[in-house]
């Protein structure tokens, strides 16, 4: 196992663990204060879940990118890598539209219990995504210059659990936020 793979095992775990903990702070804090019942009406529930889908659409393509790398089919690979790269932005782009029209409602991060876990835990989430966009973004210019060797294939390898783990975090939190709201 290359270090670059056992390096992002790691970091993944840490972060695994500080994600549990916002999710818990998110739980606990939402289900103790008395706001919940009002602010959480006002979160979009089925354009939310469309976003959600660009994003859980942006895991298969990153294992399609994987698959191309190993029938060495340099152009489904980058293919697939700016196809990840465009559903992760459709992806932002929706919880940004998102936080918009929750600020347009007087729902901030500083107005109630229920608006700082929220946008806490969003927040945090979508920071995430934006490092996973930047590390697919020079990937796709690594490989479109052609400076993508095969021994680099262990940071594509690497880029693709980060991003499936970035994934992952969000079917907890949509399940939590936004499943959690309607039940």
């Amino acid at each position: 196992m290359y270090k670059s793979k056992i390096l992002i095992l790691f970091f993944i775990a840490s972060e695994a663990f500080f994600f549990l903990a916002l999710i818990i702070s998110y739980v606990y804090y939402t289900h103790s204060g008395r706001d919940l019942a009002d602010t959480a009406q006002y979160l979009n529930f089925s354009r939310t879940a469309l976003f959600t889908i660009f994003l859980l659409a942006s895991s298969l393509t990153i294992w399609l990118v994987g698959k191309a790398r190993e029938n060495k089919d340099r152009n489904f690979r980058l293919f697939w890598l700016i196809l990840t790269f465009l559903l992760g932005v459709v992806f932002l782009f929706g919880q940004g539209s998102e936080y918009v029209r929750l600020v347009r409602t007087d729902i901030t991060i500083s107005q109630n219990v229920f608006g700082s876990a929220f946008f806490t835990l969003t927040g945090f989430h979508g920071i995430h995504v934006i490092i996973g966009l930047i590390i697919l973004f020079i990937l796709v210019l690594m490989m479109l210059s052609k400076r993508f060797k095969p021994v680099e294939s262990t940071v594509l390898e690497s880029a693709s659990l980060y991003w499936h783990f970035v994934d992952a975090v969000w079917i907890v939190v949509f399940s939590v936020v936004y499943i959690g709201a309607i039940l």
